[in-house]
């Protein structure tokens, strides 16, 4: 009876034999696991469900949905010894209404989760508590402003008009295949830029420069994605030895801190002569009083607030983008109705450069039901990362507390058919509008892309602004054809936003007019 604790002990103490016997039991279980893709994965001892992640890591939001499938959506996956607890997996709306809203005190981000996001700082997804509020008003208060609002407005249409456009013409005229996931990702990172920092880098031009900046955020993103399915043993390994993973995020940081640095200077420099920008960064110069900090802690509480924003602005947006217009390319159906909708309501004479206002952007309703049924099958961010505080029991019946985590899988609630129907896993706009043609929203935890209760994205309105320019701007012009892999869905890149892991290779040609 003595051996088993002994075991135990060994492999905690040297964590590569544990890696070793997990890759034992891999082999054992690699063919039955792949001819029952549809059961629920294995825990098995000292390793846990291990060899199932490991087996299915390449398809991880694929593996995750068919599982919560015959599960019922909620299933524990067990981590292997050495870990700090299970992780209960669910997609079930109830289980998120009471995360979220509910019992939201008894579920904050939380030391582990800060951890985890260390890159982040204590900018406002970090952030609980007083900083999380202060951060969460100043941001409210920066998009409700009036003066911002006009701001952001004539900065994407100019943008728009000025850079992506005469991009797409050229690229439409030369007949090259690009890669649009990089053309939106260069096009939100530049407005982005504009609207936390005041400065625009110039991504988005003609010969596809390289900015260390925007590629630190993928490998950052990259990195954070792999501690969430990483064993912590092989973790601790990494951060002990600086290889791996740990050496990728340290490197990114270097960058990050550098880049974010240069742009707050910068902005300094203009604050002198100019104070009247409406950036974000700007309106923090201004009421440095309000955030008590001064010296070095006012420019770490700088870089983490704007690093949040810039992740915030530019990858949730550029992702939904990219989704959107590989799904029109599929769907020459819904591209024709949205093309008609535009059509019938043109931009008046008072659009800057033929650009649609505000008002213009919200009368159209089809594209706005387009726009969600994308986000509900790929959502921006695939899943979401819950703790509680005090021992909880979820509606679904699952029991919960500080040693079982929980990761809600967005991805998969939206192929749910408990949740959305069996025609769940098509793409159709119609769901989104009423008989009348009206748009009928959904309850936030069945439809969680903006997040839900209390942390609601506050930059909702503005994403689907922008998103409905992008599109007006593009799709009266232009068509676009895809170039996936034998006409099948582009497999998703392993981070934290549902990034494709190939891009989106298509060819642009010039749409005639009727």
């Amino acid at each position: 009876m003595e051996l088993v604790p002994w075991l135990l002990g060994f492999l905690g103490k040297y964590p590569e034999i544990m890696v070793s016997a997990a890759c034992f039991l891999l082999l054992l279980c690699r063919f039955r696991m792949r001819r029952r893709a549809d059961r629920v994965p294995t825990n098995w001892p000292v390793v846990g469900a291990l060899p199932a992640v490991v087996v299915n890591a390449g398809r991880v939001h694929e593996w995750v949905t068919e599982f919560l499938r015959a599960a019922g959506m909620s299933y524990v996956v067990e981590g292997p010894w050495g870990s700090p607890g299970d992780v209960l997996v669910t997609a079930d709306p109830a289980n998120v209404a009471h995360m979220f809203t509910a019992n939201f005190g008894n579920y904050p981000k939380g030391e582990e989760f800060a951890a985890m996001f260390d890159v982040l700082g204590d900018g406002i997804f970090n952030a609980d508590g007083e900083s999380w509020s202060f951060q969460r008003r100043k941001a409210h208060a920066l998009l409700s402003d009036a003066r911002f609002r006009a701001a952001v407005a004539a900065s994407t249409a100019r943008k728009l008009g000025g850079g992506l456009v005469p991009l797409l013409d050229g690229l439409a005229a030369s007949g090259a295949a690009a890669d649009l996931q990089d053309v939106f990702m260069r096009l939100t990172f530049d407005l982005t830029a504009m609207f936390v920092f005041g400065v625009d880098p110039g991504c988005l031009a003609a010969d596809f420069p390289s900015v260390p900046f925007a590629k630190a955020m993928d490998d950052a993103e990259e990195v954070l994605f792999y501690r969430h399915v990483a064993p912590v043993p092989w973790l601790r390994l990494q951060t002990y030895l600086k290889i791996g993973h740990y050496k990728k995020m340290a490197k990114a940081r270097e960058v990050l801190d550098a880049s974010i640095a240069e742009f707050i200077a910068l902005r300094r420099e203009r604050a002198a002569d100019d104070a009247t920008g409406a950036d974000l960064l700007t309106s923090y110069l201004a009421c440095q009083h309000e955030i008590g900090k001064d010296g070095a802690e006012l420019d770490a509480f700088l870089r983490d607030t704007t690093l949040n924003l810039m992740v915030a602005g530019r990858d949730t947006t550029s992702s939904a983008l990219t989704w959107f217009f590989w799904l029109l390319s599929k769907h020459p159906d819904v591209e024709a109705r949205i093309l008609a909708e535009l059509r019938a309501h043109p931009p008046s004479s008072t659009g800057a450069g033929g650009h649609r206002t505000a008002a213009e952007l919200k009368r159209l309703v089809y594209l706005h039901a387009a726009l969600s049924e994308s986000l509900r099958l790929y959502p921006p961010v695939p899943f979401e990362h819950k703790a509680a505080v005090r021992p909880d029991t979820l509606p679904s019946g699952v029991a919960v507390g500080p040693t079982r985590r929980v990761i809600v899988s967005l991805y998969s609630m939206g192929r749910m058919e408990a949740v959305w129907g069996k025609d769940c896993e098509e793409f159709r706009p119609e769901r989104w509008l009423t008989p009348a043609g009206r748009f009928q929203h959904e309850r936030s935890c069945k439809f969680a892309a903006f997040n839900v209760g209390p942390r609601t994205c506050l930059g909702r309105d503005l994403a689907f602004a922008q998103m409905k320019a992008v599109v007006a701007a593009v799709v009266p012009r232009f068509g676009v054809t895809a170039a996936t892999a034998a006409g099948g869905t582009p497999p998703p890149k392993l981070s934290i936003i549902l990034h494709m892991k190939d891009g989106l290779k298509v060819k642009v040609h010039r749409r005639r007019e009727d």
